[in-house]
């Protein structure tokens, strides 16, 4: 069975940024890229750098550590150092509610 949690407002997240957020014991990303959310596992599979401070641009997200990167709808690692990739997460948006769906 899923369950929705409201983790952020859309207002809070304006485009070109993103927010950490602590879900059921997880900490989950949230990217807002020209207006679309996108949700990943916050911590990166190589070093555990906070991939929420990483640069984003056309939907990768480069952890600022070690420059892994990884593709926000999917959560694949594109490139070394990471060889596994982060969870993505499904968001559901209603009004001003950012929910994840787990």
């Amino acid at each position: 069975m899923t369950k929705e949690f409201e983790v952020a407002k859309v207002s809070e997240i304006p485009p070109g940024s993103a927010k950490q957020v602590e879900v059921d014991g997880e900490t989950i990303a949230i990217f807002n890229v020209s207006g679309q959310f996108y949700a990943i596992s916050d911590t990166c599979t190589h070093a555990q750098a906070s991939l929420s401070e990483g640069e984003v641009e056309d939907l990768v997200v480069t952890c600022p550590w070690h420059g892994a990167k990884f593709d926000l709808k999917t959560g694949k690692n594109l490139c070394m150092p990471a060889v596994e990739p982060v969870q993505a997460y499904h968001l559901k948006i209603e009004d001003d509610a950012i929910k994840i769906v787990m």
